[in-house]
């Protein structure tokens, strides 16, 4: 692969999410390198805040009493929409790797770029009103450390995120 784009996602990737990140490759023989984080921790404040900004208040005060996934759970999700991601991209015909990472997703995603010598970063995530307006989201967060421009997509939606 003479360039590659390296994407981070939250979830499995959809079909309007493909159909953008094959766009990036158009005229170009990129390869794609998918990170998914195996995330077990959460902020319950910002949850909830999430929720209720969303006006879901059943969903937010249910939340509250809900546990986040142990590791092992975590891993297993990960793992699941990563070999999704990588079935829907591959079916559009893009030369793609990827993997479950550890830790903060930020710092696996710079570390990525800096690997592999990517030209671009994709973070694809769920709309998160609080993270997202106050820009601590991952594509604001990654597009500071690499000093690269970062695609912040909402998943299955085609929008495109404030980065």
């Amino acid at each position: 692969m003479s360039e590659s784009i390296v994407i981070l996602t939250e979830e499995p990737l959809t079909g309007a999410d493909v159909r953008n990140i094959n766009s990036l490759r158009e005229g170009t023989d990129a390869g794609l390198v998918v990170l998914v984080p195996a995330d077990t921790e959460r902020n319950l404040l910002v949850d909830f805040l999430e929720n209720l900004s969303l006006l879901d208040v059943a969903r937010a005060f249910r939340e509250l009493g809900e546990r986040g996934p142990n590791a092992t759970e975590a891993r297993a999700e990960a793992s699941v929409a990563l070999e999704a991601s990588l079935a829907a991209l591959r079916a559009a015909g893009a030369p793609v790797s990827g993997e479950v990472v550890e830790g903060d997703p930020v710092a696996a995603l710079v570390a990525k770029v800096g690997q592999t010598g990517a030209s671009q970063a994709v973070v694809v995530t769920r709309p998160h009103a609080i993270s997202d307006t106050f820009h601590t989201d991952w594509a604001n967060k990654a597009q500071h450390k690499l000093g690269l421009p970062v695609l912040h997509l909402y998943s299955g939606s085609g929008f495109i995120g404030d980065s």
